[in-house]
């Protein structure tokens, strides 16, 4: 059986973005997880049922460990020859390429979710620039998450064309939409957890979810919501929902928010939670104003759950959300017109039902999780086939 390694920067993109892939992978080829913290990522292999390797890697530029870790991937690399290393994440991505080129691995592919340089300037941007170029250069495939990422990789030249592919409709996952799904929640099910929440029955619950940062546009939604609370012929009452962890070391968020968060009575902090399901069932608008994204897993599982989605004009956002149809778009960085449409959909039920009624079957369309599996299975038995014949000859 050929050996598949696939790495990510650290083991909560196991879990968050591409959870299920590896188990299914494990059908068709020996898989190993590789990525940081050991105590996490034997988690996930026993979750996967896959074997797994720690590797220290991490999110900040860090020369001395970078070098370590790729050091001991080159070596685990050339012990254990694997036919194909896949990276995620820009970090994983930089040190798992350049291990695989230096050991020979014969296919070496990288898909990108998403580019933190894109808010990025001055001589950091040069920086990131450099090493994701450089990355590609060590793949032999690199396969963008989303229309708009390929775009930019083009635009930019970042690597040549025939480099860049889209697996399926984009993502990097697909969705289950049998795990998410609305029939699961009953109405008094979405009661109970309301109840236990402090959320009265009538009131109306913007929910967000993902890391809670600056480029995730959170600054915007709390000071969009707080103005937006103090409406006085408003009615009903607002809840906004934010479920996901601070990461206050890499990108803080403005004292006031986070004063706003700590203090405003209908703001509900419920931190990073493994089954975000609840949160999305007692919600009635999932609102994502990023300032950049790859293909966000959380608008398609909103989707799924039958969520209308306000999300910003960003590649990936504007490839699930059509304007109107099953959610609405505002300018990223923009608080007064996501103010705008958070009222609009509060006040206008028609509209929101419109949204809503088309928000699951453009994801069953479009999105299904298995579609996604087999399109990459059949794109490494493509690669495998004629990597076999490459050495053959």
């Amino acid at each position: 059986m050929l050996k598949i390694f696939r790495i990510t920067t650290v083991p909560s993109s196991f879990v968050t973005l591409l959870k299920g892939q590896p188990r299914f992978m494990q059908q068709y080829y020996d898989v190993t997880i590789i990525s940081s913290d050991k105590e996490q990522l034997e988690k996930v292999g026993e979750n996967e049922d896959v074997k797994i390797y720690p590797v220290e890697l991490t999110r900040q530029i860090t020369p001395f460990k970078d070098l370590k870790a790729l050091w001991k991937l080159y070596r685990y690399f050339r012990k254990e020859k694997p036919d194909i290393v896949h990276t995620h994440t820009p970090k994983a991505g930089l040190i798992g390429m350049l291990a695989a080129r230096l050991a020979n691995i014969p296919l070496r592919l990288h898909t990108v979710a998403g580019l933190p340089l894109i808010e990025t300037t001055g001589l950091k941007r040069q920086l990131l620039n450099f090493a994701e170029k450089f990355t590609y250069r060590c793949a032999n495939h690199v396969y963008p998450n989303s229309k708009g990422l390929y775009e930019f990789i083009v635009k930019n030249k970042f690597c040549p064309g025939k480099k860049l592919k889209i697996i399926g409709n984009c993502s990097s996952n697909g969705i289950d939409t049998d795990h998410f799904s609305p029939a699961y929640y009953s109405t008094e099910q979405k009661k109970k957890i309301k109840n236990e929440m402090g959320i009265s029955e009538i009131a109306f619950v913007f929910c967000f979810i993902g890391r809670l940062v600056k480029d995730k546009g959170i600054n915007e939604l709390v000071a969009a919501f707080s103005q937006l609370s103090t409406i006085s012929n408003f009615q009903p009452s607002s809840k906004l929902l934010l479920v996901g962890p601070f990461e206050n070391e890499l990108a803080p968020l403005m004292p006031e928010t986070n004063s706003e968060i700590q203090n405003h009575p209908d703001i509900i902090y419920k931190g990073f939670q493994t089954d975000i399901r609840p949160y999305l069932a007692i919600s009635d608008v999932l609102v994502f104003p990023s300032y950049r994204e790859g293909f966000p897993n959380v608008v398609m599982e909103a989707g799924a759950m039958g969520l209308p989605c306000i999300v910003t004009d960003i590649n990936g956002c504007n490839e699930i959300i059509e304007e109107g149809v099953n959610g609405l778009i505002v300018p990223p960085k923009n608080k007064e017109q996501l103010q705008e449409k958070m009222q609009m959909l509060m006040e206008n039920f028609v509209l929101r039902n419109q949204l809503k009624q088309n928000a699951r079957n453009m994801i069953l369309s479009r999105y299904e999780q298995k579609m996604l599996w087999e399109a990459l299975l059949a794109e490494y038995r493509q690669l495998e086939n004629g990597s076999i014949k490459v050495r053959k000859n």
